[in-house]
């Protein structure tokens, strides 16, 4: 598989290997990474690593998949605030610095796969926790991912390999 055999659109569709679901990105639609800024609610257009995957073992096993894994714990936060040095990078929470957490009570996060936006080089204020996600039950918009039902997420990863990519396009 090329490494952007997974392409999610701004129509809300997420296609990979003959199948095709719906996703929902950020509530300000897609747009160009060049523009992409620091709580725009935009998802940014690009082909973008799926890192690794993360998720809370109290709730679902560790999914089948090719990409490395990490268990969420308790503490696992994301930090957003670009004035701090860990801009864009996870880190335990509590945390002095503006942060998401990622141990939460709704389900959207029982199942993150981090994208490769904005990380190598991190330029501070071009956006953070872009991420592959799980949907709300309604498909509401994010603050800038793409999310997609929990089933859809597990049969995605289980095609995963390392070093393939999420495309979003506009």
């Amino acid at each position: 598989m090329d490494n952007a055999a997974f392409i999610a659109t701004s129509t809300g569709q997420l296609r990979w290997r003959g199948h095709e679901v719906r996703c929902a990105v950020g509530r300000s639609g897609v747009t160009p990474a060049d523009s992409k800024r620091e709580g725009d609610g935009a998802s940014p257009a690009g082909v973008w690593t799926m890192r690794q995957i993360l998720w809370r073992p109290d709730r679902i096993a560790a999914p089948a998949t090719g990409l490395p894994g990490v268990e969420l714990i308790r503490e696992a936060g994301w930090c957003d605030d670009p004035a701090d040095p860990f801009y864009n990078r996870p880190i335990l929470t509590p945390y002095r610095a503006s942060h998401e957490k990622l141990w939460r009570e709704d389900h959207v996060y029982d199942l993150i796969v981090p994208l490769g936006y904005n990380d190598h080089p991190v330029i501070p204020g071009k956006g953070s926790a872009i991420f592959l996600h799980v949907a709300r039950q309604d498909y509401a918009p994010t603050e800038g991912c793409v999310a997609c039902a929990l089933p859809d997420l597990l049969a995605l990863l289980a095609d995963a390999r390392h070093g393939d990519a999420l495309e979003i396009r506009i």
